[in-house]
C-alpha cells in the first residue's frame, strides 16, 4: 500500500510541476499573460509540498527519484498538451529514469 500511495504521490508531483513550468511557458512564450504566469506560479508551490507527504523521510532520495518521474512526466506532457512525438532515444532514456526511480525508492533495504 506505501508503494502505491508513493506511486500516485510521485504522478501528482509531476502533474503540479510539470503543469505549472507549462503554464509559465505558456504565459510568457507564447504571451497568454500574467494569469496563466500566475497559475504556475501557483501549481510549483503546490508541487513543493506534494514532495513532503511521500511516506519515505529522505528528502534526497524523493527528489532523486522524482527526477526520473519528471523526465518521463515531462515527455508525456509534451505528447499530450503540445503534440510532440518522442523519438526512440527519448523513450529509452525515460525508461532508463524510470527504471532508476525502482532502485532508489523501492529496491528492498536492511
Amino acid at each position: 500500500m506505501l508503494i502505491l500511495r508513493s506511486i500516485a504521490l510521485f504522478l501528482l508531483a509531476a502533474i503540479t510541476e510539470i503543469g505549472g513550468a507549462w503554464l509559465i511557458w505558456q504565459g510568457v512564450r507564447e504571451h497568454r499573460g500574467w494569469i496563466w504566469i500566475g497559475a504556475g506560479v501557483l501549481a510549483l508551490g503546490v508541487y513543493g509540498f506534494v514532495a513532503t507527504l511521500q511516506p519515505d523521510a529522505h528528502f534526497g532520495r524523493i527528489l532523486a527519484a522524482y527526477g526520473g518521474i519528471f523526465v518521463a512526466g515531462s515527455l508525456a506532457w509534451g505528447m499530450v498538451a503540445d503534440g510532440y512525438r518522442p523519438d526512440r532515444y527519448d523513450v529509452i532514456g525515460a525508461l532508463i529514469c524510470l527504471v532508476g526511480v525502482g532502485v532508489i525508492m523501492y529496491a528492498p533495504r536492511g
